[in-house]
């Protein structure tokens, strides 16, 4: 089985499959101490990167053109990694309904390029269950591997805020997961070598894949309330602000505040959690 040691002496490389604004800044940490292949299906975001321009500015383009990675749309490099990183988007439809086809499709392309050993870590924001009961089976159809015996699975969610140059990757807790315990060791070694806030060992996949979609959805809630209150005290001629102060010298009162709900994916996590909802009655 594949150790972080075999990463740190570049006996082996890693992948990145989806180099957006989560994948981008992920790729260029880990190229900074590994062997990274970066790879993303569309050619003129790859021929941009190899320019050393990103134009969602999530990284900056000194730093970028200083990186030593491989920069890639050609799904066979992926034969060469033993961890494969999928950080792709998990959208809603126009119905707002989970929209899986990025996902589906990214696993779709690993499976047919997977190698035996290899840990295929997911970062996408999903409703409880995808990683072992989507994502594992198309692996394993296309790779004709057996999943937790000739790859593993694992599960680490993006908290990047696009934009924010404060809570950066390397200043949030990442929540690490897997299959069994040597590969959550395994990836608890590989982000803590580039996130400085430390890890967050999660028991099971499922543990990791709920806390990221309640992260948001307590936020969208909550906010929500904040504004619905502000337009209710306005019509009282009540400052909201004023009323939070006060409220706020109780201990267990959550400090809340109205406003825009910020994040890319707030007003989307919440639908994965109704339509898991739903399915189980």
């Amino acid at each position: 089985m594949i150790t972080y040691s075999d990463l740190k002496n570049k006996k082996t490389s890693l992948a990145i499959v989806g180099l957006g604004y989560v994948g981008l800044p992920l790729a260029v940490a880990f190229a900074e101490h590994l062997d990274v292949i970066g790879f993303d299906i569309n050619a003129d975001r790859i021929a941009q990167l190899k320019a050393g321009v990103d134009h969602t500015l999530e990284v900056d383009n000194v730093r970028l053109q200083k990186v030593s990675m491989e920069f890639t749309s050609d799904p066979e490099a992926l034969k060469r990694a033993k961890i494969i990183i999928v950080a792709v988007p998990t959208p809603i439809d126009k119905n707002r309904r989970p929209d899986l086809s990025p996902v589906v499709g990214a696993s779709t392309l690993v499976g047919k390029h997977l190698s035996k050993d290899c840990v295929v870590i997911y970062e996408s924001t999903v409703y409880p269950g995808v990683t072992e009961e989507v994502c594992g089976p198309i692996l394993e159809k296309e790779s004709g591997l057996v999943c937790g015996k000739d790859f593993f699975l694992g599960y680490s969610p993006e908290r990047i805020n696009p934009g924010d140059k404060v809570h950066t990757l390397q200043t949030i807790t990442k929540v690490v997961a897997s299959q069994n315990s040597g590969i959550t060791e395994l990836l608890d070694q590989l982000y803590s070598s580039v996130v400085r806030a430390g890890t967050h060992r999660a028991s099971s996949i499922k543990v990791a894949e709920a806390a990221k979609v309640i992260e948001n959805t307590q936020r969208d809630l909550n906010i929500a309330l904040m504004n619905e209150l502000s337009q209710i005290f306005a019509l009282m001629s009540i400052d909201t602000l004023e009323v939070l102060e006060a409220a706020g010298t109780k201990w267990n009162f959550l400090p809340f505040r109205p406003g825009l709900v910020g994040g890319h994916c707030i007003g989307v996590d919440p639908y994965y959690l109704t339509f898991k909802a739903e399915e189980l009655g």
